[in-house]
């Protein structure tokens, strides 16, 4: 588990928060690529993006018989488009409008040979500017990206080890690009009442329990782990969790630990941790899910550093 506190840099939101938007539109652009060209998957697990050694990525995308996969290097700051032909096309990270990266993004795709229509404005946000006429969103700060990358890294990390201890059906760690968190999400097999939208009915048709990490925003003014359990059983706004300072937010409905009441702890890892298995735990048993069929016995958790 993670323990560097380099790894769980500062990522104060008002100190990025015109970044933070810009780069949230930049990523929709490359999901709905994604979104467009891949056929449906269970809970819209086709669309995400993914932590990768340099950023995120779209993981591979056929095309007619072909493949090619879009990056995000928040290292060397350049969105990386790769075709399994070996020939790719690069576009600066760096301070431009949404509009015209947008363009370059399909003029990019363009000049590979793929030609894709996607749906060109951005989703789940307040007030959607297409992305063609996004001349609001225009900031990027390197520093800021790279830094809310390697958090990404770090929680990812843990996420992926919290996932292994689950042997029912379960999400991939993925990045969502139209909420912007870093999700994984356990199921308990059962069916969960029907929601009216198309969207949610897609993400919520089973009983879940969800944790991730998301930079913040509105009310939460810092980044900040999540989780919550749908649908919300009684009781479960008033169960004790831990560490001591999580909390159950009324607004969001979720339990919260906030990003910068661990970072400087002697292990960031451990607390988030027992962040996910506590707020975990209060959600299965209250929920009455069956527990002993959907996790892995604790020699067998052992083995894979539980």
């Amino acid at each position: 588990m993670i323990t560097n506190i380099d790894a769980w840099p500062e990522l104060p939101l008002a100190a990025w928060q015109d970044t933070y938007a810009t780069l949230h539109m930049w990523t929709q652009i490359v999901g709905h690529v994604r979104m467009a060209l891949t056929p449906l998957v269970n809970h819209w697990w086709n669309v995400p993006l993914y932590v990768c050694a340099r950023g995120l990525t779209t993981s591979p995308i056929p095309y007619q018989r072909r493949i090619f996969e879009i990056r995000f290097d928040f290292i060397a700051h350049k969105l990386l488009i790769e075709t399994s032909e070996g020939v790719a096309k690069t576009i600066d990270l760096a301070p431009r409008t949404v509009a015209d990266f947008y363009r370059d993004v399909m003029s990019a795709l363009h000049s590979l040979d793929i030609d894709v229509k996607i749906h060109a404005a951005p989703d789940e946000v307040p007030n959607p500017i297409p992305f063609a006429e996004d001349r609001v969103h225009k900031s990027y700060d390197p520093e800021f990206a790279h830094r809310f990358w390697r958090i990404l890294v770090s929680a990812d990390a843990v996420l992926k080890e919290f996932r292994a201890r689950f042997i029912g059906k379960c999400s991939p760690v993925h990045f969502f690009w139209g909420s912007f968190d870093l999700a994984v999400t356990r199921f308990s097999g059962r069916r969960a009442p029907e929601r009216p939208d198309a969207i949610s009915r897609e993400a919520y048709s089973h009983e879940v329990i969800s944790h991730g990490f998301w930079p913040g925003g509105g009310d939460i003014q810092g980044p900040a782990f999540y989780s919550y359990t749908a649908p919300e059983p009684a009781g479960l706004k008033t169960h004790a969790i831990r560490p001591a300072r999580a909390f159950y937010h009324s607004g969001l409905s979720e339990f919260l630990l906030m990003y910068d009441d661990i970072r400087a702890a002697q292990s960031p890892g451990a607390e988030l941790m027992e962040f996910l298995e506590s707020t975990y735990a209060a959600g299965a048993n209250l929920a009455k899910w069956d527990r002993a069929a959907l996790e892995r016995a604790p020699q067998d958790a052992a083995r894979i550093g539980g």
